[in-house]
């Protein structure tokens, strides 16, 4: 039943580990949905019939002395607190607060601007490389040391780290942690992927971050759920789910690829 009224909504493909339970609330919430719009449209169809001037022709202005209206309200906010409570909160504290180990995960940085995105991986060493807001320039947008002659040879854990071009494809491999740093060189952008249920917003100055496990091997769509300017419609990105070992492959043949430039 779940998996028809899923249909029915037009939920996208289910590619993460947490997005079922993503599903499972939102279908949860469109049960209450039709359960209420069923009662009360019953309930608006029962008083035109019962309260019809033909069968009242005078007004009653002592009016409605049952109490079953606020009873039904009550079982309204009990649903609703079950939904909150025994769903909504636990999820989020599994997603939200915590975080799969970093030495585990596939960490990865992401940056939006308008209207495209650009990802960084840590090197074998699990650890990103040095940045500073004073190193920022058209040549060098995230500030690194590694494209700084003079502080190049202070950042030892930057060597290893890989550089996908802007709006280069972007690969993770399947079943494995994922933990993604999300940030913006310019205005508000929210990194979206659909297929994973994930979404966080990109904001000037801060690194967010999310993480998701891929559970399909598939390329997905990212989008950018936030409007941010008059090309947002086109701010799109491709991230494809590889095996362990083609992922493997795949990032070692990223060693040494261009720096990341947004001109």
């Amino acid at each position: 039943m779940e998996q028809l009224l899923g249909k029915l909504l037009g939920l996208p493909v289910l590619a993460s580990e947490h997005g079922a339970e993503v599903d499972k609330f939102i279908i949860y919430i469109h049960y209450l949905m039709i359960v209420l719009f069923v009662g009360w449209s019953g309930y608006l169809i029962y008083t035109l019939w019962r309260f019809r001037k033909s069968r009242n022709p005078k007004a009653d202005y002592v009016g409605v002395t049952s109490h079953a209206s606020s009873y039904l309200e009550l079982a309204v906010v009990a649903v609703e607190v079950v939904l909150l409570v025994g769903f909504a909160v636990p999820l989020w504290a599994r997603v939200a607060d915590k975080f799969p180990s970093e030495k585990e995960s596939v960490m990865m940085r992401v940056t939006g601007q308008q209207f495209a995105w650009s990802a960084r991986y840590a090197g074998a060493d699990g650890r990103f490389g040095k940045q500073d807001i004073s190193l920022v320039s058209s040549a060098n947008p995230l500030g690194l040391y590694q494209l700084d002659d003079k502080r190049k040879a202070e950042d030892l854990e930057g060597k290893d780290d890989i550089n996908l071009a802007v709006n280069a494809d972007i690969a993770i491999p399947l079943n494995k942690d994922v933990i993604v740093s999300v940030t913006s060189l310019d205005v508000i952008h929210s990194f979206k992927v659909p297929a994973f249920r994930m979404t966080q917003d990109a904001i000037p100055g801060l690194r967010l971050p999310v993480h998701f496990k891929a559970t399909k091997t598939n390329t997905y769509q990212i989008n950018c759920a936030q409007l941010c300017g008059i090309g947002h419609s086109n701010m799109k990105g491709i991230i494809k789910v590889l095996p362990q070992a083609d992922f493997d492959v795949w990032l070692k043949s990223k060693v040494g690829a261009a720096p990341v430039s947004f001109e």
